[in-house]
């Protein structure tokens, strides 16, 4: 099954997409293709994604396959969840018009145009990788997740390569717990998720319900109810999860870093002095924060430009 998406301009497609596949990733970007295994209603689909446009002029190829036949309702699903995924109907346009007179997030503009932040595929999955990185490095929480999706999530063979899906409420749910602790889950955080997973199994909990809610102060509060989640953990979920660009996580370590670097010569800033700072980014804290993180990891240096 073949789309073709024309998303929000500008776009650019390879710079959102390959800084974050690594090594072990069970996502893969070859031959300037994007592959990667997700779930639809349930059964694996391996979403292809080409770039056949350009930053300007985004066009986009997706191809879907499966061992059986695709329906024409899992295929527009799979097609949804891409959009939603890689923020395909976002209009950067805003946010750079927003931004054009603050000094620094200007340059970063000029030096990442084009780059959109990605979502996950469920609200679910946000959740869960968010409480696996609570109170640990980036490295050993990505080493965690990719335990759990490989050895729970769906599998596909196709073309010679086994692609895994991230596991379903269900599946994680089903999950014998020792095993899943075993994964490099503390107690604690095993018991959060084995608690999420069965509440939305048993139709207890709704995390999609979010993407409709227009008050996100209204989310964070519901979020928090929710046994392991504090505010740490319900930012993260709002901007990986819902693309809530009015989030920031200031509490994060990694983010205070990135607004200290760019912001006040690299000393040590406490949350409360970051979100003063953030203040100023107005309903764009999440996604110009995100900018900040990128041009760290792709070592952009725009002291030269500002002086």
């Amino acid at each position: 099954m073949e789309f073709i998406i024309h998303p929000e301009y500008p776009y650019d497609f390879e710079l959102s997409i390959k800084i974050f596949l690594s090594n072990g990733s069970t996502r893969k970007y070859e031959n300037n293709k994007y592959k990667r295994l997700i779930n639809v209603n349930e059964i694996p689909i391996l979403i292809e994604l080409e770039s056949i446009g350009t930053v300007d002029h985004p066009e986009l190829k997706l191809i879907l396959k499966s061992n059986s036949e695709i329906s024409k309702l899992n295929g527009n699903l799979a097609l949804e969840t891409v959009i939603k995924m890689f923020n395909l109907n976002f209009d950067l346009k805003s946010f750079y018009d927003d931004v054009k007179n603050e000094k620094i997030l200007s340059k970063l503009v000029y030096n990442l145009y084009g780059l959109k932040s990605p979502a996950t595929a469920s609200v679910f999955e946000a959740l869960v990788d968010a409480i696996v990185e609570q109170q640990i490095s980036l490295r050993v929480a990505h080493s965690i997740e990719q335990k759990i999706i490989k050895k729970y999530g769906g599998t596909l063979n196709i073309d010679g390569h086994t692609y895994y899906a991230y596991p379903t409420p269900k599946q994680l749910n089903n999950a014998p717990f020792d095993e899943l602790r075993a994964c490099g889950l503390t107690l604690r955080k095993t018991e959060y998720i084995k608690s999420i997973s069965k509440d939305i199994k048993e139709g207890k909990l709704d995390l999609e319900k979010y993407r409709q809610y227009y008050d996100g102060q209204k989310i964070m509060n519901e979020l928090c109810k929710i046994r392991g989640i504090g505010r740490w953990t319900a930012e993260f979920v709002m901007i990986r999860g819902l693309n809530r660009q009015e989030s920031l996580p200031a509490d994060d370590i990694g983010i205070r870093r990135v607004i200290s670097h760019y912001y006040c010569d690299d000393k040590r800033i406490s949350s409360n002095e970051a979100r003063k700072i953030a203040e100023k980014w107005g309903k764009w804290k999440g996604l110009a924060a995100y900018y900040l993180i990128i041009a760290e990891i792709l070592d952009i240096n725009i002291s030269k430009e500002i002086n």
